[in-house]
């Protein structure tokens, strides 16, 4: 059927040949908003010499046609695809996946799409392998979330060919890291549990040779040492609220205990259980502090005094890292930071008291 002149011009019939037919294309976008395609170019590349009300009518042009850029266009015209790579490790973990979430949320504010691989074990070859699954599907730049030591050593041993920022490990060659304030938390957690009269802080730790486990423990460590307070062996477990209360059933035991610092929520929990099948009261009798601020520790029985580490945080500023590291790689040189610390901050509840013996 021929069109009416209530059709309007025939760049609409186009528009609605291509909603019900073929793809639209950069030369429609083009057509309809009266511009070159190389201005539609300029537009999906965020060129800033684009005048506001040009942009405007081809960012009018393209949803009135339903046009979608395909990766591969936007690839050819400015050289990157705009998408990045996260490789993680234990990443159903609280922290792990709060920073994955916030690093997700960023590079969509950015404007990229992220290709995340979650790993099992961190040998070199698996590490090798993600990277080259990245590197192969155009990752401009990649997150590695590396929580234990020997993370560490597989990323240093891959030889990444691309823009790469790294959580909780120095690989010693440069790569900017980006890591929360451990030893200051660690530290706060045990004065705070010094400065309430306990004589001494007995330590749940995370497991040995992950980096944030290792710092909290040193850390605890030499504050005690600085208080000259009697230093115990930590007890040793593995995240979890089943490792905490087993751990917890032991402290219980010894009625010489009277506060405890926990290097995460998850084990502080368990810990608060088997203390109270063992009859003794929090704070009452022992005082606990946890760390990382799950949003469940307010809501412990009692509510638990922690430290709070912002995760949101510390996945956004390790984009923001990345797309400067991108940014120099194709451009003139700008200066990214070997080191961001986050800080962390104590958020005192009612698991904490002042020691029975005051």
């Amino acid at each position: 059927m021929t069109p009416s002149a209530a059709d309007g011009p025939a760049t609409k019939g186009r528009s609605r040949r291509n909603f019900a037919g073929a793809r639209p294309v950069m030369d429609d976008v083009a057509k309809l908003a009266g511009v070159s395609k190389q201005t539609v170019s300029r537009v999906l590349n965020d060129n800033p010499a684009v005048r506001a009300e040009t942009r405007e009518a081809v960012q009018a042009a393209m949803r009135t046609l339903g046009y979608r850029p395909s990766r591969s266009a936007r690839s050819l015209a400015s050289g990157r695809t705009r998408m990045l790579g996260v490789i993680s490790f234990d990443a159903a973990r609280y922290g792990p996946a709060s920073t994955l979430t916030a690093i997700n949320t960023a590079a969509q504010d950015a404007g990229y799409l992220v290709s995340s691989i979650a790993l099992d074990t961190a040998d070199k070859d698996t590490v090798v392998r993600a990277a080259d699954r990245l590197s192969a599907e155009g990752a401009d730049g990649v997150i590695a979330i590396a929580p234990q030591l020997w993370v560490a050593r597989a990323l240093g041993e891959a030889h990444l060919d691309t823009p790469l920022v790294v959580m909780d490990n120095d690989l010693g060659d440069g790569t900017p890291m980006v890591t929360s304030d451990a030893r200051t938390g660690a530290r706060k957690a045990t004065e705070h549990l010094l400065s309430l009269g306990h004589p001494t802080v007995r330590h749940v730790a995370g497991p040995t040779g992950w980096t944030s486990a290792d710092r909290r423990a040193d850390s605890w460590r030499d504050t005690l040492k600085a208080a000259g307070a009697e230093i115990h062996a930590p007890l040793i477990g593995d995240w979890s609220s089943d490792s905490g209360y087993d751990l917890g059933r032991e402290l219980a035991k010894d009625p010489s205990v009277t506060a405890i610092f926990v290097s995460n929520d998850q084990m502080a929990l368990g810990v608060l259980r088997a203390l109270h099948e063992a009859g003794r009261r929090v704070p009452e009798d022992v005082s606990v502090v946890g760390y990382d601020d799950i949003p469940e520790a307010a809501h412990f029985l009692p509510p638990l005094t922690t430290i709070r580490t912002d995760f949101t945080d510390i996945g956004t500023i390790s984009l923001r890292i990345l797309l400067d590291r991108i940014d120099a790689s194709s451009g003139p040189e700008t200066a990214v930071p070997p080191l961001t610390t986050v800080p962390v901050e104590l958020r005192v509840r009612d698991s904490t008291a002042l020691t029975p013996r005051v």
